[in-house]
C-alpha cells in the first residue's frame, strides 16, 4: 500500500508540473504576439506620420 500513495504522489506531482509548463508556454507566446502587435502598429503610425510631414514640405516649395 505505501508503495501506491508513493506512486499516486508522484504521479499528481508531474501532472502538476505539466500543467504549470503549458499554462506558462501559453501566456509566453500570447504575449509576443501583442508585442508584435503594438510594435507593428506603431511603425506603421510613425511611417504615415513621417511621410504626412515630407509630402507637406515637398508641395510646400516652391518651383516657379
Amino acid at each position: 500500500m505505501p508503495h501506491l500513495i508513493l506512486a499516486l504522489a508522484a504521479l499528481r506531482d508531474h501532472a502538476d508540473l505539466v500543467r504549470r509548463r503549458a499554462r506558462d508556454d501559453a501566456g509566453y507566446t500570447t504575449e509576443t504576439i501583442v508585442v508584435t502587435a503594438l510594435l507593428a502598429i506603431l511603425a506603421l503610425t510613425t511611417v504615415g506620420i513621417i511621410t504626412a510631414k515630407v509630402l507637406g514640405k515637398a508641395h510646400s516649395i516652391d518651383l516657379g
